[in-house]
């Protein structure tokens, strides 16, 4: 097994690419194409103009357009962002591969990353696979930690089913919730994505696509790192972010 495979940690090249001296082109960067954005400039073209202004790598590139927002989508967005106490006796909608690999990634050491909407976004991603990494228990530990102190009545979990080993990490979830006593469900559904955007609870998760069409949402990867994560790698690309419109 790779390195890669038994932690969602840092890349190599990630303690250059987001060293201090790169934030304020960073900081930069995510402002300049909220600008764009704001203006009606195609996402790929906008991103492409501000990684060719700034001279930002790949990485960099993915981290800035995940932390940039609209200044109508930024409104909108803490409008109906919600803190994890509010969903207090309720339901809470739960991008399964979202938070998860979130707070594998903090647990890893690798770099997590506030955005101007106040979501903690990573640079991990599931293609094709999920796998589980050293950190994924003590992840979920974390999140039904966090779950609970809040007093959510229930978590809904919702999994791609296209992604491998889905059946594999709702069993793994499942086990975890029966034995902690955590009322947790667990659904494997084709399009997470939409059924979070049509959901009629509040929903937990960092996606701009998601938080996008939602209703109240909360950034739950955020509170169970700041609940159980001992000095995170946080970088705040959003810090200095106007009032909604700018």
């Amino acid at each position: 097994m790779t390195e890669k495979q038994r932690h969602r940690g840092p890349h190599p090249a990630d303690r250059h690419l987001f060293a201090p001296s790169a934030l304020p082109a960073l900081r930069a960067a995510v402002k300049d194409l909220s600008w764009l954005w704001t203006r009606g400039y195609g996402r790929p073209s906008a991103v492409k103009i501000v990684g060719d202004r700034y001279a930002l790598r790949r990485r960099q590139r993915e981290a800035v357009e995940r932390c940039a927002a609209s200044g109508p989508a930024l409104r909108r967005r803490r409008q109906r962002r919600r803190g994890p106490e509010a969903v207090a006796g309720g339901t809470l909608w739960i991008d399964g591969y979202n938070v998860l690999t979130t707070v594998e990634a903090a647990l890893a050491g690798g770099p997590l990353f506030l955005g101007r909407d106040g979501a903690l976004r990573d640079l991990a991603s599931v293609h094709g696979t999920f796998r589980t990494v050293a950190e994924t228990g003590r992840a979920l530990e974390l999140i039904g930690g966090t779950l609970a102190e809040a007093g959510v009545a229930e978590a809904v979990w919702l999994l791609d089913r296209p992604v491998g080993n889905s059946g594999r990490l709702k069993r793994l979830l499942e086990s975890v919730a029966a034995e902690a006593r955590w009322p947790w469900r667990v659904e494997l559904v084709d399009s997470p994505d939409g059924a979070l955007a049509r959901a009629d609870q509040p929903v937990a998760s960092a996606d701009s696509a998601v938080l996008d069409r939602c209703g109240p949402w909360v950034s739950l990867a955020r509170a169970a790192v700041v609940r159980g994560v001992s000095a995170p790698w946080l970088l705040d690309l959003g810090a200095g972010a106007p009032a909604p419109g700018g």
